[in-house]
């Protein structure tokens, strides 16, 4: 009996362990990066994506983003242990030990490296790197304390995937994906700090520069309005160039119509749990654009 316990306690702790590394991965936020990457090697063709670039840039891409996400548990492990929202992760909480979670991080980085450098191109696998540096640790080691404008200035870090799913089909830059990036990067400022307005205390307790904590929440919703209205030109940017159709024109229009009324309210009507919604928001909003860049590229090209 003893040995049977022993044998299910040794099942669960193998359960736990492998569910915090994929914890320690962000699968949500790879996911919706990967939408952009595929979004990305999609529009960059007239017709169908060749199979080898599309899953191994995927899945190369995934990997080196799962990197850089256990980079920024392990950099943020002290912090994380003191808000909220993130005490429960596995390095706050010991499930994963830091020798772990940096090994983890490093050999799922080289995976991802030697995967997109041999099976898809050496310009891919050096851009994706290059993101990895910037958001783990340019962003998350220093800019992330170091300036209220962290999220800004790092945020072009994360607005890379669809640069990266061009390139991975093309081995070549071209303009209309910098038009993609400018779009993730304008957005990322109002999502992120939407959250930062929910959560000004706890940064504030750890010491970090967000932009609700330096110069006030009030400011920050002003900020967080016009950078709605920068994204609705940003977002009609691929309709002026003929990269997209009729069909993401509308869809675009609808939904920075919508992102700006929450900007709106959230500046003018404010209520309990309006800058989470907005922050929820924002993250359907882009999901939905990019799949109407998807769906206008197969209907209208």
């Amino acid at each position: 009996m003893a040995k049977l316990l022993s044998i299910a306690q040794d099942a669960t702790r193998t359960e736990i362990s492998w569910r915090d590394y994929l914890e320690m991965t962000k699968p949500k936020v790879v996911a919706l990066m990967l939408l952009t990457v595929l979004v990305g090697m999609c529009l960059a063709l007239p017709g169908a994506v060749p199979l080898q670039p599309l899953l191994a840039g995927l899945m190369g891409i995934a990997m080196m983003a799962g990197s850089a996400a256990a980079l920024n548990h392990l950099i943020d492990r002290r912090i994380d242990g003191l808000m909220a929202r993130t005490y429960n992760r596995p390095l706050p909480k010991g499930r994963v030990s830091v020798s772990r979670a940096l090994s983890f991080a490093v050999l799922l980085g080289l995976a991802g490296f030697t995967l997109l450098y041999w099976l898809v191109n050496p310009l891919t696998a050096w851009l994706t790197c290059a993101s990895l540096i910037g958001y783990a640790l340019i962003y998350t080691a220093y800019l992330k304390r170091a300036t209220p404008q962290n999220i800004v200035i790092g945020g072009l870090a994360g607005a890379m995937p669809p640069l990266l799913g061009w390139t991975a089909v093309t081995n070549d830059f071209h303009g209309h994906a910098w038009l993609l990036v400018i779009i993730i990067f304008t957005w990322t400022p109002p999502h992120f700090w939407a959250l930062a307005i929910h959560r000004q205390k706890e940064y504030a307790k750890v010491d970090i520069p967000m932009l609700p904590v330096t110069h006030g929440v009030e400011f920050t919703k002003t900020c967080i309005l016009l950078y709605t209205l920068l994204l609705a030109i940003a977002c009609l940017l691929p309709v002026l160039v003929g990269l997209s159709g009729p069909v993401y024109l509308l869809a675009s229009t609808i939904l920075s119509c919508l992102f700006i009324y929450k900007a709106w309210q959230l500046k003018f009507a404010d209520r309990s749990g309006l800058a989470m919604a907005v922050f929820r928001f924002s993250i359907y909003q882009l999901m939905l654009l990019f799949i109407a860049l998807l769906v206008d590229h197969y209907l209208w090209s």
